[in-house]
């Protein structure tokens, strides 16, 4: 088998154009390695990087030789638009391991697929055309994407092979990893040229209506599947993003990207049986949200079963600050019990809670020095409640289920707070509470809870699935920087008309050739 140059490269934002921009510092507290480090980190046993990156790389060892070329992997938390000097440091240091490194004889792309820059749109899409013209046109380019992303003419015009996760909450990165490296694999043995048909359509929903095990999202990526299975090996790959609302871009809108083997028709012609698809349901892609009355209601219900809400405006895993109070204050208000909060993202106060001490009282002062005048801010109001000490740790874990499943996260000065009937755990690290050892690492015991609250938009339900069935999930309508409801945001970029925001917005397919 011969020995393939791999180039290995790729930069991770999810933004939120509402959100405090992307610093350097957002990526090297989380993901910045190049070179031999990536590499050691991507082969450790529980990799703090992106779990699809490692997976192609353990792919690859298993199926031959190769010769990794490792360039960048930067990764950020999802925040605001990255700064321009930022993404161009991380292109240009990717360009010039390139050069440096030539030949090489494909390239494999870890994106998220919905970043923004402060000059540019479609940094993804940027960085993409640019490793391109590096490599030229015969390198066989793979990319691996979240299925949030917003798709690009420029990313599929740079790109022979785009692989989008399939599920949402995310837990197949690693088969999704490993079918990047096999059809890497299969391109570069057979000589292939693959073909990529991309439509996007006038529909921008939001993330609450993009979960793969329900409808309509779900049926569309099942049918993809089918679609591609019937087709045998004239069809590599089926793909439909839902986008991200909260970039706000030009290329927002669910994406359906087929890569055919060969023939371009063949790809065409199921990417507009699918769009045609979506589109038919597009009413469907509209979700009620429980207001904060409502689950307060829930929450002071004598005799119910267990529940958990989703403080849906306030996801971390979005842009979100992590930071609100809106629903705590109001269950406090209540007098709640048996509950269960996570996770609060305030630094200063899990400094105070490890100076005051295990067991010991205090007056817990949440977003004490927020500047709410910032407008990414004005959400995160001063919450002040007497609280017990009940645990401390310094938020280094593994995580045990769902998304995070094995993955070393380091989550800062970290500590459970009683206040009332409600405990608290508050963090160092803006990290969405999507796995349960946000809870265990604690001690504590989710199954005795009444009721739990997560800053999470969705993936907490991979996590949580044992503890919660789908109809003891609630999504609450909450204040933050990422409320579902489309026209509370001064969207300025989005394409317009579109569907929900414009009712009578229309969209026909363009016969394939």
């Amino acid at each position: 088998m011969p020995n393939h140059r791999v180039a290995l490269l790729g930069a991770i934002l999810e933004s939120n154009r509402f959100a405090p921009p992307a610093e350097k510092s957002d990526f090297t507290s989380l993901t910045w390695l190049t070179g031999e480090d990536l590499m050691d980190e991507a082969r450790s046993p529980t990799p703090k990087l992106a779990t699809e990156f490692a997976a192609f790389v353990r792919a690859m060892d298993a199926t031959g030789h190769w010769t990794p070329v490792p360039c960048v992997l930067a990764a950020s938390h999802p925040a605001g638009s990255v700064r321009a000097e930022v993404i161009e440091e991380i292109i240009a240091t990717c360009e010039s391991r390139l050069r440096a490194a030539e030949p090489v004889d494909a390239v494999y792309i870890c994106n998220h697929g919905a970043m923004v820059a402060e000059h540019d749109h479609d940094p993804d899409g940027l960085l993409m055309s640019r490793i391109r013209k590096v490599v030229g046109p015969e390198a066989p380019i793979a990319a691996t994407l979240d299925l949030h992303a917003n798709i690009s003419q420029r990313m599929v015009d740079a790109c022979d092979l785009i692989v989008g996760y399939r599920t949402n909450p995310h837990v197949d990165q690693i088969e999704r990893g490993e079918e990047a490296a096999f059809s890497l694999r299969r391109i570069l043995a057979t000589g292939i040229r693959p073909k990529v048909a991309h439509i996007k359509l006038p529909l921008v929903p939001a993330s609450v209506t993009l979960l793969s095990a329900e409808h309509p999202y779900g049926t569309l990526i099942d049918y993809g599947q089918r679609r591609q299975a019937e087709c045998r090996s004239e069809i590599l790959n089926v793909s439909v993003f839902g986008n991200f609302l909260f970039s706000d871009t030009p290329d927002n809108g669910l994406s359906i990207v087929v890569t055919a083997r060969e023939d371009v028709q063949v790809a065409e012609t199921l990417a507009h049986e699918l769009a045609e698809m979506a589109w038919s349901r597009r009413t469907d892609f509209v979700r009620e949200l429980t207001s904060i009355g409502d689950a307060v209601a829930i929450a002071v219900e004598q005799g119910r079963k267990p529940v958990i809400f989703s403080d849906a405006g306030d996801n971390p895993g979005g842009g979100g600050s992590g930071r609100t109070t809106e629903l705590l204050a109001a269950l406090y208000k209540a007098d709640v019990t048996d509950c269960l909060v996570g996770s609060f993202c305030d630094p200063e106060l899990a400094r105070e809670a490890h100076r005051v001490g295990l067991g010991k009282r205090f007056k817990a002062r949440f977003n004490r020095s927020c500047d709410t005048s910032a407008t990414w801010a004005q959400r995160d109001m001063p919450f002040e409640a007497e609280a017990e000490v009940l645990a401390l740790h310094d938020g280094d874990v593994v995580g045990e289920k769902g998304m995070t499943a094995g993955r070393s996260m380091a989550l800062g000065s970290s500590a459970a707070l009683r206040i009332g009937g409600i405990t608290v755990v508050v963090i160092s690290d803006r990290t969405q509470t999507a796995d349960p050892v946000f809870f265990h690492m604690f001690g504590l015991d989710i199954a005795a809870a009444q009721t739990v609250v997560v800053k999470s938009r969705g993936h907490f339900r991979a996590g949580f699935a044992g503890w919660f069935a789908p109809g003891q999930v609630y999504e609450v309508d909450t204040a933050g920087l990422t409320s579902p409801v489309h026209d509370r945001w001064p969207f300025a970029h989005l394409p317009r008309p579109n569907y929900p925001m414009d009712e009578d917005t229309e969209w026909s397919a363009h016969p394939p050739r």
